[in-house]
């Protein structure tokens, strides 16, 4: 039987791309239902948008669109950065079991915000999801800064 990549058998990044793979689903879904929301209340970014759905009059902005905007926002300024980190950490030969628990904290944090963004639930639920997510992040850092200081 052929050989798998090294890549394959290091169990901390093929768990690291699981969880990456599905964040990055998720923002997609986020994208998708921005359109929708932008289709539903007959807002659209561009005139030329407008002009096929209607009129001018829906070149505009909508305040449910721009929740779905911010919280789109918000993942990218979150989980990009975490996909650096989770690439470098795997690097690291961190435990397996500490590895993914670093990575579900986080999808389920990012899972959990941008479903209290969407449906407006009450504070502080996304603000602690937010923190909660931020956790796993700041201990990879931590852990590759410690590994790399002694090459700076």
């Amino acid at each position: 039987a052929a050989r798998s990549p090294k890549m394959m058998e290091n169990k901390v990044f093929l768990s690291f791309a699981f969880y990456s793979t599905i964040l990055i689903l998720k923002m997609y879904v986020v994208a998708i239902i921005t359109g929708q929301v932008r289709l539903r209340k007959k807002a659209f970014a561009n005139p030329e948008d407008a002009l096929r759905n209607g009129g001018l009059q829906f070149y505009r902005e909508d305040p449910d669109v721009e929740r779905c905007r911010r919280a789109h926002h918000n993942d990218m300024e979150n989980i990009f950065p975490f996909l650096f980190l989770g690439a470098i950490y795997s690097l690291l030969d961190p435990s397996p079991m500490v590895a993914r628990i670093h990575f579900l904290i986080f999808c389920v944090g990012r899972m959990v915000h941008t479903i209290a963004y969407l449906l407006q639930l009450r504070a502080p639920t996304r603000s602690v999801a937010y923190s909660v997510a931020q956790l796993p992040c700041f201990s990879m850092a931590l852990q590759i800064l410690l590994a790399t200081t002694p090459y700076w």
